[in-house]
């Protein structure tokens, strides 16, 4: 019992529910969060490893796609491992300091993602609009102040949380309705005043994906118009099958997102075990597709990853 102690401000540890009301079929969803969290490892160590021992591949797209592959990982892994212990081992236990921890990690690389995006998205706006200037403005140190940019803007907007809510006495209980230590479902737990808490969370949310998206969609304008001038239809296809990588990307970690928000004001007597499914979709889906979107429609890391295993058979025989 002196685990779950309350002290003068905080519980010594939360404990996560997982997925409430679902929690008799938790080996059964471990299977597909198990196979998507293997998937996102192999997928993107392969890509890390195929870009960083392919000199050719040291350019702005790929140092990008480089980025985005290490977000991923990192995204994946602060919460993945918790959670199949959670469902194979009924390990829910995790202390307070894990779980700011934790979702310090995990709301900061979600902010980077979506820096990263939007950084590739002004990749292929300069290769398509720009292209003779496209060495010229996208040097490699620009390309490094982009992703410290991007490391401090989350770091910045993320850091005052476990500072907000490490004054809080929380006198709800220690069990999170949750599978990981998310913000919000920790405000919950907490007593006093929460309103700047939510305000400021929503606050960032709606700042993040709004300029982020709002600026994504603007690139895409200006490059849908140069595309359009182009005089061959040949040409076009072409300089727009550069895109579509980033576009399926783009897709796949903003769709779960706005569902999400959706669900959450259109649907809230819905069941709580959607709500978290959609968030643990939105965690699961960026970093399992991502290698597979730019690995198939991206020719030269495709024949570069094809290399490597061929080479490696070769050598086998």
């Amino acid at each position: 019992m002196s685990a779950y102690n309350i002290t003068s401000t905080h519980p010594a540890v939360f404990l996560l529910v997982g997925i409430p009301g679902l929690e008799h079929l938790h080996m059964w969803i471990s299977i597909p969060f198990c196979s998507a969290y293997t998937l996102a490892l192999l997928g993107n160590c392969t890509l890390l490893f195929t870009i960083r021992t392919d000199a050719a591949l040291h350019e702005p797209m790929y140092l990008f796609l480089a980025m985005l592959a290490a977000i991923d990982l990192v995204l994946s892994s602060s919460t993945l491992p918790k959670m199949l212990a959670i469902f194979w081992f009924g390990n829910r236990e995790i202390n307070f300091y894990a779980c700011l921890v934790q979702m310090f990690f995990l709301h900061s690389f979600a902010i980077m993602e979506s820096s990263v995006l939007l950084a590739m998205a002004f990749d292929r706006y300069v290769a398509i609009c720009k292209p003779l200037y496209y060495t010229t403005i996208l040097t490699r140190p620009l390309i490094t102040k982009i992703g410290i940019a991007a490391v401090t803007r989350a770091v910045t907007l993320m850091t005052p949380l476990p500072f907000l809510l490490r004054r809080f006495h929380y006198c709800r209980g220690p069990e999170i309705a949750h599978c990981y230590c998310e913000h919000m479902a920790v405000v919950r737990l907490a007593c006093g005043d929460t309103r700047f808490n939510n305000i400021y969370g929503i606050a960032v949310a709606m700042f993040i994906v709004v300029l982020d998206l709002l600026f994504v969609i603007l690139s895409y304008i200006f490059i849908l118009r140069a595309v359009l001038q182009l005089a061959s239809q040949e040409a076009r296809y072409k300089a727009f099958g550069t895109c579509v990588s980033h576009i399926g990307a783009i897709l796949s970690f903003y769709t779960p997102v706005v569902i999400s928000s959706v669900m959450h004001r259109v649907a809230r007597r819905a069941a709580p075990h959607v709500h978290i499914l959609l968030a643990n979709f939105y965690l699961l889906f960026p970093p399992m597709v991502n290698p597979i979107i730019y690995g198939v429609k991206t020719k030269q890391i495709r024949e570069r990853v094809l290399g490597l295993f061929l080479r490696k058979d070769a050598k086998v025989e």
